[in-house]
């Protein structure tokens, strides 16, 4: 196989990942070619691009997973080759072979091989004719269910054609199998063209644990230790390490060997991952059991980057232009630990549903020193269209504790402010005991039940709003147009104290009200109340830089980041975090006007269907709207008891958050306005 060396590379793909690619081919020499949709024109990969080329169309079918389109463009552009990342089309046999029908390299193994593992029931029985322990499994035909002895419950139906949490459900009893089926077979067929799903037994406290391999044409073939991917939510992960805690030096040699028979068992090449779930149960002894193999690069690469120092996509480049890997199985070694969070779009609180927005800041803290890969920017703009991960932060460190310390750390300094995010939920998954012990199995987020939103003390609510009051002030002294010698605050004779009005975020049984009064010696008299007991301190600052307060409080010197966006949000990030501050409204709140009972949309998306119409009787839980968003169904269930007074909504509508889809026989909700005032 002579090499062949690429040039130019189309990268089929988008944000956080088309931004990775592109970086390790710019080291290479590799000129680069980005591909967006629309509503991707001002994103920073199409910014960073040597050349980019705008596609029709604006959904993903109409985009990234077009490859009539993405082919076109490699040829308008030049490229000789094409990367697709991970997910659209990066694991289609027929887009691989149409790459190399255009006399393109293709960045990623063989079509041959990503058919044999597309079908991931087929690619079961493959494993087990070579060896490799799996899962019993039942696929699903046609308008006919598998006959499953309840006593084999709980099992989970799984996509045949597709991974990350889409088309899976875990089924509890018989009773519930035909509904979760269809739910999934649904899912799967927006997600991936492909109804078709199976059910497996369902290890209800088992690790997922993964081990990357990498394989060129000249017959070698290696693995790179392995991962572990088991904090996840809805089936997606959130959280990876390398090495996994739960793997010693025996089961390591176990559970490698046998992804590297799956790998020659499908005559493999490039970077990939064979999937394990881990038996965590002290009477299992260590039994792991194949998965799938994902034939691709995976989201979490990068600790495996982090503990081996490779460059896994240099690595994919160079075998794809056939160059033999440059190193054996020997010249590997593990240093250290490696931890990744994502950091997504949602709300934890609201059972981590997407979240939309503008990013006001995205800002990354220079200490503690990590990596970060992102596909966003201050201003970014955060829709439905798309996955809701914002960008993976990475720790590696001598030890794990070191690292999960440090990327909590690192997570909290980050400035992510505009849109809700799961960062404060990743934050406190790494300070756990539970975590920091190595107790990490996919029934964490629901075996451990953290809190899903932050506790802002009252302390620290207290002292942001003191910061931010401050801040303002100081500022609008220094835009003084007049008197400007005179000191901030200064008067001539004994006024009352000005004030300040904040609530923590949209909650208004957290409003705070700071009243402050310069003195003499340039220090201010404060009473924060609302916080707590009110409280009478001292209050000095000791420099104002730009946004950046140093704020001594009774004697405690403390430094704040203060970001008044001017619309009423004002962001103050100190020693306990970040909080979103907004000012008091001076005016009632509209939503106190809006219909008793309602239930509103929790996300964007569209209805799916509607189970109920005016004059219906439901029961506390039953199912009244099924909504889509990011390609997965989302319930809106009745809160409680009541009768049906309005629909105004059909299958098919388009909604935003927010938007009423139900009216039930309720009370409103309490939404007494905030008191105070907006100064």
């Amino acid at each position: 196989m002579t090499p062949t060396p690429i040039r130019r590379l189309l990268i089929a793909n988008r944000g956080e990942i088309a931004r990775r690619v592109m970086r390790s081919a710019a080291q290479m020499g590799i000129a680069t070619v980005a591909v967006y949709a629309p509503s991707d024109a001002a994103a920073p990969f199409v910014a960073e691009a040597d050349t980019a080329v705008a596609l029709r169309g604006s959904s993903p079918a109409e985009t990234y997973l077009d490859a009539e389109q993405l082919l076109a463009a490699a040829d308008a552009a030049g490229a000789d080759a094409v990367h697709p990342g991970y997910g659209f089309l990066s694991e289609r046999a027929s887009f691989a072979q149409a790459v190399i029908d255009a006399g393109l390299t293709w960045v990623g193994p063989p079509p041959a091989a990503i058919a044999a593992m597309g079908d991931k029931l087929a690619a079961k029985d493959l494993m087990a004719a070579a060896g490799v322990p799996v899962l019993a499994s039942h696929r699903v035909g046609d308008g006919a269910l598998p006959a499953i002895p309840a006593a084999e419950f709980p099992v989970l139906v799984k996509a045949a054609a597709g991974g990350g949490g889409k088309g899976m459900r875990v089924v509890a009893g018989p009773g519930d199998l035909a509904g979760a089926v269809e739910a999934a077979q649904r899912e799967a067929l927006r997600a991936f063209g492909d109804p078709t799903v199976f059910v497996e037994r369902y290890l209800p406290d088992a690790r997922h644990v993964e081990v990357q391999i990498l394989a060129d044409g000249h017959g070698t073939v290696v693995h790179v230790f392995e991962r572990e991917c088991s904090i996840q939510r809805r089936h997606q992960k959130i959280i990876e390490e390398a090495p996994s805690p739960a793997v010693d030096p025996a089961l390591r040699s176990l559970i490698c060997a046998a992804a590297v028979d799956a790998a020659r068992a499908v005559g493999y090449r490039s970077a990939g991952t064979v999937e394990f779930v881990l038996d965590a149960s002290p009477s299992a002894g260590g039994a792991f059991y194949f998965l799938e193999v994902n034939t691709r690069l995976q989201v979490e690469h990068p600790v495996t980057e982090a503990v081996t120092g490779l460059d896994l996509v240099r690595e994919q480049l160079r075998v794809a232009a056939g160059h033999p890997l440059s190193f054996g199985q020997a010249d590997l070694r593990l240093d250290g630990h490696a931890i990744e969070a994502r950091v997504y779009a949602e709300d934890p609180a609201a059972g981590f549903l997407p979240a939309t927005g503008t990013l006001v800041e995205w800002a990354v803290a220079a200490s503690p020193a990590v990596r970060v890969d992102s596909g966003v920017e201050t201003g970014t703009a955060v829709g439905v269209e798309w996955d809701p991960m914002l960008a993976k932060v990475v720790a590696h460190a001598p030890t794990r504790e070191e690292a999960a310390l440090s990327l909590a750390l690192a997570l909290e300094r980050l400035r992510v402010r505009g849109v809700t995010t799961n960062r404060d939920y990743l934050v406190a998954v790494l300070r756990s005991a539970e975590f920091l012990a190595g107790h990490t199995t996919t029934s964490f987020v629901e075996r451990v039940a953290l809190p899903r939103r932050r506790d802002v003390d009252d302390a620290t609510l207290g002292l942001c709003a003191l910061a931010a009051a401050l801040a303002a002030q100081a500022r609008r002294a220094a835009a003084a147009p007049v008197l400007r010698s005179l000191p901030s605050g200064w008067r001539n004779s004994d006024m009352p104290p000005e004030r300040a009005g904040f609530s923590l975020g949209t909650d208004p049984s957290r409003a705070v009200t700071v009243s402050y009064r310069r003195r003499r010696d340039g220090a201010f008299d404060v009473v924060v109340a609302g916080a707590g007991e009110p409280a009478a301190r001292t209050a000095l600052i000791a420099g104002l830089d730009g946004r950046q307060l140093d704020l001594v409080v009774d004697g405690v010197q403390r430094r704040f980041d203060v970001l008044d966006t001017g619309t009423g949000r004002c962001f103050v990030q100190g020693p306990a975090g970040d909080v979103e501050l907004r000012v008091a409204p001076r005016f009632p709140d509209r939503r106190a006007d809006e219909a008793g009972g309602a239930l509103n949309a929790p996300m964007p998306g569209r209805v799916l269907a509607v189970h109920v119409e005016p004059g219906d009787v439901v029961a506390a839980g039953s199912a009244l709207v099924v909504m889509e968003a990011m390609k997965m169904e989302h319930r809106v269930n009745a809160p409680h008891d009541g009768t049906v007074a309005a629909v105004p909504v059909a299958a098919g509508d388009q909604v935003s958050a927010g938007d009423v889809l139900v009216v039930l026989d309720a009370p409103a909700a309490d939404t007494a306005p905030l008191d105070g005032n907006a100064r």
